[in-house]
């Protein structure tokens, strides 16, 4: 590593930090119904919204409601982009007129992108529409990540509540996510990136004639717009089949680096914005400290494996697979960020990635994409751990466990374990399976530890709904396209469900005063304490998995062997 890279790292780490506080008070005001900077541009048409749709402010739903109305909306955004995609062929928007997309990597697509996974079967210069990136998948970046937003909203109410069964109105919080946070921001980082050669147009694809005398097709189309809410949203699908590491997506240093901090920029903040809303920002600095420490380490050990350099391999940097342009370091923080923020975007080849950082790209997923994570997602699903924290330390000290003041029970045990087992079956149970049957092995790129880690790596990826790929798995195929399809739905809505259940349940109980028997989930010791738990609970469920793949996969390339 040169100078260079380390300033990078250190300017990356500041400005997350300092941005944090920043962007979290906003959306507290936001989300909390306060005014705030923007209430004079979009605070009429928030209420003509709410006529339109007819939706009561004032009237708050309990978590069954909220929950079948977010349902309900996810089923009709499904519908909607399957819809788009099948018929694309027949809709406006299609100067290379693409046809229309068959009917399992159609499915997989609206699944992907309904549940902020944005995982691509496809490759979007060759098989979309710019009506289909647009109206389908952009619009979509925009209420996937919204729904996450809300349902943590939706938890932190039934967290300071009091004996009430009201966790607000989905509707609203949706539309606030959208209206105030995700659209301004995008709009931002849109033009930024546009200013920085991201392409934005609707012209026809150019041909062009290359020095050797051969014809390229250049494709062109409506990119900044849904690079910014593909980062922003955690969303991570790309305009083009290579997605940042195309140079339309990604053309230059600033934009690279715009890219990678927005990635974890709203999720880092509503940590802050957890503090602000249950009045206590130590809370929210424990949730975050936690966070990066994981992240920290994870992008230690990614770093080290990649710049240590083997006698063997005649002492050079594992260049393969890498971003040319920018260099390893920029490729590592990449695929650390993404994959701890189930983003899911992409600037190098992750299947080229040295086995342990590979590894550390899976275990991010696998601990349930709770390092920072999804927007709100991350948050909902670190409280999850949160909740089995405490109740283990109830358990050693021998007092009933409590978070915030209120009692964690039995029920709220039964569905954080659900909430965590769920997308474990996932990956474990799809794996398997496709490691025993030839439809799944038909795929592999590599034999070997090394495609063993490229199935892993695909059910992990859609069970975390992250949705990068490793890239060695050809996945457009039914088997795949349904398996995963399955995958990701349980993944997303397997915790969303249980994590409404919770907040409806610890609503209707009443606050305890805080006592000299209260353990405190705001210092060091139980940032500690919530890092083990993660990690034991998290991460020791697949090690014998990782066992097999890349830790094997990582000794036999120090001894020569490749796959």
């Amino acid at each position: 590593m040169e100078i260079n890279d380390y300033i990078q790292i250190f300017l990356f780490l500041f400005l997350l930090i300092a941005l944090t506080p920043v962007l979290g008070s906003f959306m507290a005001k936001v989300l909390n119904g306060e005014r705030n900077i923007l209430s004079p541009i979009f605070g009429k048409p928030e209420s003509f919204i709410y006529k339109v749709i007819g939706v009561d402010v004032n009237q708050s739903m309990n978590w069954r409601k909220y929950a079948v109305s977010l349902l309900v909306f996810n089923l009709a955004g499904f519908l909607f982009l399957l819809l788009v995609l099948v018929t694309q062929k027949w809709l406006p928007l299609n100067p290379q007129h693409m046809g229309n997309m068959n009917w399992h990597t159609a499915l997989n697509t609206s699944v992907s992108f309904v549940t902020n996974t944005n995982w691509q079967s496809y490759a979007g210069e060759t098989g979309l529409s710019y009506f289909s990136q647009m109206t389908g998948l952009t619009v979509q970046n925009f209420l996937s990540a919204a729904t996450g937003i809300a349902v943590l909203i939706a938890l932190i109410r039934g967290i300071i509540g009091k004996t009430t069964d009201k966790l607000g109105n989905f509707w609203v919080d949706i539309t606030r996510s959208t209206l105030y946070i995700l659209l301004p921001l995008s709009i931002v980082l849109a033009v930024l990136l546009a200013g920085q050669g991201v392409i934005q147009n609707f012209d026809n694809y150019t041909e062009v004639t290359t020095l050797q005398g051969d014809t390229q097709i250049i494709p062109q189309g409506p990119a900044a717009s849904q690079i910014a809410t593909k980062q922003l949203g955690t969303n991570g699908g790309g305009f083009f089949n290579t997605n940042s590491a195309h140079p339309f997506e990604n053309p230059t240093p600033f934009s690279n680096f715009l890219q990678v901090l927005s990635i974890l920029l709203i999720p880092a903040a509503l940590t802050y914005t957890y503090g602000k809303m249950v009045k206590s920002q130590k809370q929210g600095w424990a949730v975050f400290s936690a966070m990066f420490v994981l992240f920290a380490i994870g992008l230690f050990v990614s770093l080290y494996s990649e710049f240590h350099q083997s006698e063997l391999w005649h002492n050079i940097s594992y260049m393969e697979g890498k971003e040319t342009r920018f260099g390893i370091t920029n490729s590592v923080l990449w695929s650390t960020t993404t994959t701890v923020a189930s983003n899911g975007s992409v600037n190098a080849m992750h299947d080229s990635l040295t086995p342990l950082s590979g590894m550390i790209a899976m275990i991010n997923m696998m601990l349930g994409e709770v390092i920072y994570g999804g927007a709100g997602a991350g948050l909902y699903g670190i409280v999850i751990f949160i909740i089995l924290t405490v109740f283990i330390a109830g358990l050693m000290v021998g007092r009933t466990p409590e978070y915030l003041g209120k009692k964690i029970e039995a029920f709220e045990v039964r569905m954080a374990l659900i909430a965590i087992l769920s997308p474990s079956v996932v990956i474990l149970l799809f794996s398997a399976i496709a490691c025993t049957i030839p439809s799944g092995l038909s795929s592999l790129n590599n034999g070997g530890p090394h495609g063993l880690s490229e199935i892993l790596y695909a059910f992990t990826s859609a069970a975390g709904n992250n949705g990068s790929a490793f890239g060695g798995l050809n996945a457009s195929t039914v088997f795949y396209n349904l398996m995963i399809a399955l995958g990701m739905l349980i993944g997303r809505f397997g915790v969303i469900i249980p994590v409404l259940a919770i907040a409806g349940s610890l609503a209707q109980k009443k606050i305890t005063p805080i006592s000299q028997g209260t353990f405190k989930t705001d210092n060091a010791l139980f940032v500690g304490l919530l890092i083990s738990v993660i990690i034991i609970v998290g991460g020791l469920t697949f090690f014998p998995a990782l066992s097999l793949g890349p830790i094997v996969d990582h000794i036999l390339m120090q001894n020569g062997i490749l796959f």
